[in-house]
């Protein structure tokens, strides 16, 4: 049985219910690592800098309380561009999503700025 360690734990618990309700329930056929829930001021700016995001602090979903984003990567993550992964794993959660409701976005569908571990409530 898949299990998230202590550090997705509290980034995950960051989030809003309707994110940890769908990654844990997630997790239960996938494993995955919860990078990033809510970011700060200093966190969302700096992800800025480095082009990491196309927000700065307040604008963007995670620095919401709590979050309305997250950041997820497929357990065990073979890389950043191995896309395929990134795909597999967004067809899980989407599925799961849409069976329970919940209206996500990932940021992989994204053409302008494209963030394969981003989800975010609609």
């Amino acid at each position: 049985m898949n299990k998230f360690s202590k550090r997705s734990l509290d980034n995950l618990q960051s989030c809003d219910y309707r994110l940890q309700w769908l990654f844990h329930k997630v997790l239960e056929e996938h494993d995955c690592s919860i990078i990033c829930g809510h970011r700060g001021e200093e966190e969302q700016n700096k992800a800025f800098a480095e082009g990491k995001s196309k927000l700065k602090y307040p604008q963007g979903k995670h620095n919401k309380t709590p979050s309305l984003a997250v950041d997820v990567l497929p357990y065990p993550f073979k890389g950043w561009e191995d896309k395929e992964q990134f795909k597999k794993f967004a067809d899980i959660v989407k599925t799961k999503a849409l069976n329970y409701g919940i209206d996500i976005v990932w940021g992989g569908d994204w053409t302008s700025f494209v963030d394969m571990p981003h989800w975010e409530l609609k």
